[in-house]
């Protein structure tokens, strides 16, 4: 297959570069281990919990993955790694929680050369759950046996359908236009482009599809449309979830542009940039609600809401300008609540009402990144739930309902808990330089996250 490497599954658990490890172990071997580790705790006293941040790891000390917290856990490697993704909505069915699961990915490279990047679009299918299910007495037995028969079936597939980009992929969202999929990707050299991605679909859906792709049409696809007024690269992009084939895109130059669609499948981009804020313009979201309103932020630390209806120079109806301590790097609206999360540079995650927006005081916020917060987004069901990435390499998951027990407060014997936030989930380490993630839309609870390391696909036991 042309590209920039082979695309590999790794096996769940398999070890990590930082020393992060496991494997599936057989049932027979968990007595052997639960003796071992108590041997262990007798020798060296009681195990703590790790906090990433808080204690480092000693000499000789390394972290090691817990299956059991895991309900799916795979890895996939695609050779260059890529910056962004998005999930390709399909027509398997809605909050589907079968295994095994079935996904389609769009994503763009960072390789070395700008000749060498490529636009993928994947099929990750076979993805059985990794964690362990509860099994009567009486077929654990005959479970046993198969087990090792079982383990090929099981391992995860991978099928991608890449085609040529010049330059680096920032980012990539996926939208629907009209009956077509399409996919907008910010190039580092400055250009939008948006491609059809049906071609690229039916290849990964069929082997002998994908093998006369490959052979005839991989190397002709081109964009349907371009645009090079932004002068400069950018990273800002988002489809309206209410006017189909609407879009913003944002630039390091600190502008905003409006696409409207058009008949015969092209677009308007309105040469009038919206201006407001002073530095680069780093994520834009469409609100879920409004199809004339959308959120901004920036490096000028600010994070402002627009309306389309206004000119562009007249557009900004909120704004506030101290958001974060230093550069907001990305926003999240949530799809039933009126609350948009933010990341930004100092760590932070900050939760704020638009109703109270003016007032310029976010209504929650937590501190357990200890670097800048890469990539951030709300549960695409569940209003109270959101994930988080960072470049400390940590994926966070969050609940607002959550509250703090008063009652069990202070009995716990180890400190480092009580600095915990409650509405504190879920700790997925592991990957190295994360730069993205999502939840997937249509099987609830699954995230996928890509980063340098490759991607991951997991469910935790928390969501």
């Amino acid at each position: 297959m042309a590209g920039t490497g082979d695309p590999t599954w790794k096996a769940a658990g398999e070890g990590e570069d930082e020393g992060m490890e496991g494997t599936d172990s057989e049932e027979g071997d968990e007595d052997d281990i639960m003796e071992a580790n108590e041997e262990e705790e007798t020798e060296k006293g009681p195990q703590r919990v790790y906090l990433p941040g808080v204690q480092p790891l000693q000499e000789g000390e390394e972290l090691v993955m817990d299956q059991d917290a895991y309900v799916l856990y795979h890895q996939a490697q695609t050779g260059a790694p890529c910056l962004s993704f998005d999930v390709i909505s399909d027509n398997l069915g809605e909050t589907r929680s079968d295994y095994p699961m079935t996904m389609f990915l769009c994503a763009g490279t960072q390789a070395d050369t700008a000749q060498g990047n490529r636009m993928l679009v994947m099929k990750m299918h076979n993805l059985h759950r990794t964690g362990k299910e509860k099994k009567d007495d009486s077929d654990s037995e005959s479970s046993d046996s198969s087990e090792d028969e079982d383990e090929e079936e099981k391992k995860p597939q991978l099928e991608l359908a890449m085609v040529p980009h010049y330059g680096g992929v920032n980012r990539v969202r996926v939208s629907t236009f009209g009956e077509t999929p399409v996919a907008a990707l910010w190039s580092e050299k400055g250009q939008v482009e948006i491609y059809d991605l049906r071609k690229q679909i039916a290849a990964v859906s069929d082997s002998q599809t994908l093998a006369a792709f490959i052979k005839e049409e991989q190397s002709k696809i081109k964009p349907v449309f371009s645009f090079s007024g932004h002068m400069t690269e950018g990273f800002a992009m988002d489809w309206s979830p209410k006017t189909p084939g609407q879009l913003v895109t944002g630039d390091c130059n600190k502008n905003i542009h409006l696409w409207n669609p058009r008949e015969g499948g092209t677009w308007h981009v309105d040469q009038r940039p919206f201006t407001g804020h002073t530095k680069s313009v780093e994520d834009l979201q469409w609100s879920p609600t409004e199809a004339t309103v959308f959120a901004s932020c920036s490096v000028d630390t600010s994070i402002r809401i627009w309306d389309t209806r206004a000119a562009p120079n007249k557009a900004c109806m909120l704004t506030t300008n101290q958001a974060h301590d230093s550069d907001v790097n990305v926003i999240s609206w949530n799809r039933h609540e009126p609350f948009i999360v933010s990341g930004g540079d100092d760590g932070l995650l900050k939760i704020w009402d638009l109703r109270q927006f003016q007032k310029g005081v976010s209504v929650a916020k937590f501190k357990q990144h200890t670097a800048p917060i890469t990539s951030v987004e709300w549960h695409p069901t569940d209003s109270g739930v959101f994930a988080a990435a960072g470049a400390d390499d940590q994926i966070t998951q969050w609940d607002l309902a959550v509250e703090r027990d008063q009652d069990q407060e202070g009995e716990t014997d180890d400190p480092t808990l009580a600095t915990i936030p409650p509405q504190l989930l879920f700790v997925h380490q592991g990957e190295k330089d994360i730069k993205e993630l999502h939840w997937h839309p249509q099987c609830p609870g699954i995230v996928i996250s890509t980063a340098l390391s490759g991607f991951n696909v997991f469910r935790t036991i928390s969501v």
